[in-house]
Parts: structure tokens; C-alpha cells; sequence
């Protein structure tokens, strides 16, 4: 630039559209002011040679003249020092700029050359900024909502707070695969299951979508909010409408038992009337070895014809929601009595019953053809599930014992499929069975839990199903002795 004139420096000086002021680097008086300064402020050169800080400035502390001399200093000192400086303008207008101070060595004095711009317009685009930035981080961080942008590999771009705080911190830069407990990571609306690894798991709705944003974010946005609460309320109407519909099967149940109890008793008395005149004209006639398995036979039906009696008594009676009529009885003294119909249903389908029952008696005060059909059923379902195994598999155990609180337990075990894993078992709906209502086990449930006692499933080992039974002790166990008749049949 050897070229240039000393008067073309003047002319680039005067052409710049940055504002510059000379200040003498020893007294800080201003010497000269460029077009740009001189338009900006609204003085002339000569207007702001003898000005001082006060005349210029904002009044404001941060603006006062021994800071202005310490800014000037440090320039004149260091070479360089920047600020931010309120000047005041001819007319009064506060004007804040960037103001940049440097020392310059000119042939005939050390001058501090200060170039400053307006940058008030700036500054109101920061505090919007700012402020709308902020606003925006409030509602993220107030949404229910959680937010994550992902990549084309499914790891986390962005997360909001939110999302912290459903799925935990710590989400920057994970596989959200592992997030996501049903899979596949969501491509489109939908109920997902979402929990940080190792967590229990929550239903969430989420939508999908593909954002753009710049060259610094762009991937899958996925938006998803808590709804467990609503799954789980849907779930319990689920349940409680198929209550009602079991309710609805209970009392019409209920109904044809009745009807049904009304009209086989009659036909059982009459069927026992014709037996019993069998039988005793069987006696008038003598007996011979063919007439001996005839006896046995009729025996045996009039048996199972009192049995079937005294089951359509009991019935009528519970249905019909009828006084208890509870007994003082040993429970092992129930399982014998049912040990006969348990034989023969086992016998039917190969496969072997063992009992195990306790020495000691286990006095209960109960119905005993009430509590002897929930032993029944939980031995014939235990039996129908041996039936489908292998011949060497098929065994049913059937264990009374002394419960904990002094009471009486019933076990039946079984090496068929292990039980589901919650108690929808009991609820009148389940069923293995092809032909199955479901009724039985809820029934059984019903009798044990009306009579103080509780009925629960467990797995067997090393597989299979245990359904266990206790009832509370009498209230006089040494009355159960008494109430033992010698004559019961004992376990074949």
C-alpha cells in the first residue's frame, strides 16, 4: 500500500461506517471523531473535543468516569480492552454498543483508538431470544409428554426433560432399543411398553414423525406419554365385565340347579325305592355266588344314590343361600369319604391316587358335603390333567396335614402343566378344559372362603400344580373325636 496517499488514508478513515473516536493515551481527552462516531452521537468534531464521560454517557454507575478512564487504561496499558458502553447522544438517546479501546503509537503521540457500534437492535434480539428460549424450556420441562429424536441406528439425538423423567436420566447417546420392552422401536402411533433396563415396564401412546432441523438435527421424533393408569383401569373393566358375565352364568346356574335339584330328587327316590325292593326281595329269594355280586351291586348304587342325594340337599341349601348347617367333623374323616368316587374316577383314566393323610385328627367345623365336593374337584381336576401324560406320569397325591394356626390343610398335587401365574384361576372364566365352564374352581374357592378357610394354586416340583386348602380349627377340637363314626369307610 505504498501507493496510497496520506490524504487517501484520510478518505478511507472518513468512509468507514464503524464509529471511531481518538482519545489523547495520557489526559483521555478526545482528539478527533470519525463521520460515522460524529452521525451516531449527533455532535460535531469540534462539539466533542472538550466533552467529558458525564457529558457522553449514560448516567448509570457502570458508566462513570473513573470507569471509563480504567477501561481507557487498561488499553492504553495492555494494548487492547473491550466493553460495553452506554453513550448519550447529543439529543439525549441512550445508545448501548460494543466498544473496543487499543493503543496506538502515532508519530507524534501514543493516541487510544476506541471503535464502537449500536448494537441495542442486538441486544433486544438476545433477550427474545432469551426469553423465548427460556419459555420454551419452561414448557418442555412442565410437558407430560416425553421427547427423543433418533438416528437412522435408533441412538438418542435429543431428549427432553420430560423424557428424563419418564424413562430416567441419562438417555443422550443410547440405544433406545433397549427401552423399548415389546421390540421393535415404534415407527408409527401406537401403546408401546417403555422402562430404562432392569425397571418395571409402563404403557405409553406414542406417535411418530421425521424432523429436519438444519443440518444439526434430523432423525425419527418420537412423542409419548404415561398411560398406564388408563391400560390398567381398561384392563379392570375387562375383568369386571367378564366378572359380571360370570355372574350373570352364576346365577343362571344357580337357577337350572335348583330346577335341575327339584326334579332328579324325584327320580333318585324313586330309583332308591326300586333298589332297596330289590334288594329285599333278593334276601326273601337266598343267596348263591351270582347273587352275592348282584348284592354288591345294589349296595354300591344305593351308595352312590345317598351320595347323590345328600349333594342336591346341599345344594338346594347353598344356592339358596339357606342357614349353614355345620357339623363338628375330621376332615380326614371327609377325604375317606370321597376316596371311594376318587377311585373310580382315577380307575377310568389309569391313573394312580395316593393318600397321605395325617394320624392326628384335624377337627373342623364345616358342611361336610360341601368341603368333600371341593376335595372331589380339586382330585378330579387333578385327575382329568394326569389323564393327557404319559402312563408312568399319571399320579395324584392327596395330603392332609396340621396347618400353621392349628388348623386344617388339604394338598392335591399333580405332575401335569405348572399353574398360571395369577390368581385368574378362581375367577369363574378358567379353564383347560375342551368342555370345561370354568365354574368348578371358582365354586370351590367360594365353599372354602365361605367357611373361613382359603384355597391357592402353587407350582409343584419339579412340575406340575399344587391346590392347597386350609379351614380355620373348630372351636372344640376335642369334640371331634366324638363326632368320628367308627363305621366310615377306610382308604381301600
Amino acid at each position: 500500500m505504498d501507493d496510497l496517499a496520506p490524504a487517501d488514508f484520510r478518505e478511507l478513515a472518513q468512509a468507514l461506517k464503524y464509529c471511531v473516536l481518538l482519545h489523547d493515551a495520557r489526559t483521555f481527552e478526545i482528539l478527533w471523531a470519525n463521520p460515522a462516531a460524529c452521525r451516531l452521537l449527533g455532535w460535531t468534531v469540534d462539539e466533542l473535543k472538550p466533552l467529558k464521560a458525564p457529558d457522553m454517557s449514560k448516567n448509570a454507575r457502570q458508566y462513570s468516569r473513573e470507569l471509563g478512564h480504567r477501561w481507557l487504561r487498561q488499553a492504553v496499558e495492555h494494548g487492547v480492552s473491550a466493553t460495553e458502553w452506554c453513550y448519550r447522544s447529543k439529543d439525549g438517546e441512550e445508545i448501548l454498543t460494543e466498544a473496543i479501546a487499543i493503543r496506538v503509537e502515532l508519530s507524534a503521540r501514543t493516541v487510544v483508538m476506541v471503535q464502537f457500534r449500536d448494537i441495542a437492535e442486538e441486544k433486544a434480539v438476545q433477550r427474545d431470544l432469551f426469553r423465548t428460549e427460556s419459555r420454551l424450556r419452561a414448557f418442555l420441562s412442565g410437558l407430560a409428554e416425553g421427547i427423543v429424536v433418533l438416528d437412522e441406528e435408533n441412538r438418542v439425538l435429543f431428549a427432553s426433560e420430560s423424557a428424563g423423567r419418564l424413562l430416567g436420566g441419562g438417555l443422550q447417546g443410547v440405544d433406545f432399543t433397549a427401552y423399548c420392552c415389546d421390540g421393535a422401536v415404534p415407527e408409527r402411533e401406537g401403546r408401546y411398553r417403555f422402562a430404562a433396563p432392569g425397571h418395571e415396564p409402563n404403557w405409553y401412546a406414542a406417535t411418530c414423525q421425521h424432523i429436519e432441523i438444519e443440518s444439526d438435527l434430523h432423525g425419527r421424533m418420537i412423542l409419548f406419554y404415561d398411560i398406564t393408569d388408563r391400560v390398567r383401569a381398561e384392563e379392570q373393566h375387562r375383568r369386571d365385565t367378564q366378572h359380571l358375565d360370570h355372574l350373570a352364568r352364576y346365577n343362571a346356574m344357580g337357577d337350572m340347579a335348583m330346577a335341575i335339584a327339584h326334579e332328579v330328587s324325584q327320580p333318585l327316590a324313586a330309583a332308591y325305592n326300586f333298589v332297596e325292593g330289590a334288594r329285599g326281595r333278593l334276601g326273601q329269594l337266598g343267596h348263591d355266588s351270582g347273587d352275592e355280586s348282584v348284592a354288591w351291586g345294589l349296595d354300591n348304587a344305593v351308595r352312590q344314590i345317598e351320595r347323590a342325594r345328600r349333594i342336591l340337599g346341599s345344594l338346594r341349601g347353598y344356592v339358596g343361600r339357606l342357614e349353614e348347617s355345620a357339623q363338628l367333623t375330621d376332615l380326614n374323616t371327609i377325604v375317606r369319604d370321597c376316596a371311594y368316587f376318587i377311585d373310580l374316577r382315577a380307575q377310568e383314566h389309569a391313573v394312580d391316587v395316593d393318600f397321605d393323610l395325617t394320624t392326628q385328627p384335624l377337627p373342623v367345623l364345616c358342611e361336610n358335603v360341601l368341603i368333600g365336593q371341593v376335595v372331589m374337584n380339586l382330585a378330579f381336576n387333578a385327575v382329568d390333567e394326569m389323564a393327557r401324560c404319559p402312563r408312568p406320569e399319571r399320579r395324584v397325591e392327596i395330603v392332609t396335614r396340621r396347618a400353621a394356626d392349628d388348623g386344617a390343610e388339604l394338598a392335591v398335587r399333580d405332575r401335569g402343566p405348572d399353574p398360571p401365574p395369577d390368581e385368574r384361576i378362581f375367577d369363574g372364566v378358567f379353564t383347560h378344559k375342551a368342555n370345561g365352564s370354568g365354574i368348578g374352581l371358582a365354586l370351590s374357592h367360594r365353599i372354602v372362603t365361605r367357611h373361613g378357610g382359603h384355597l391357592h394354586v402353587h407350582p409343584n416340583e419339579p412340575r406340575g400344580a399344587v391346590f392347597r386348602f386350609t379351614l380355620p380349627p373348630a372351636q372344640h377340637p376335642q369334640d371331634a373325636q366324638d363326632a368320628q363314626d367308627p363305621r366310615r369307610t377306610e382308604l381301600p
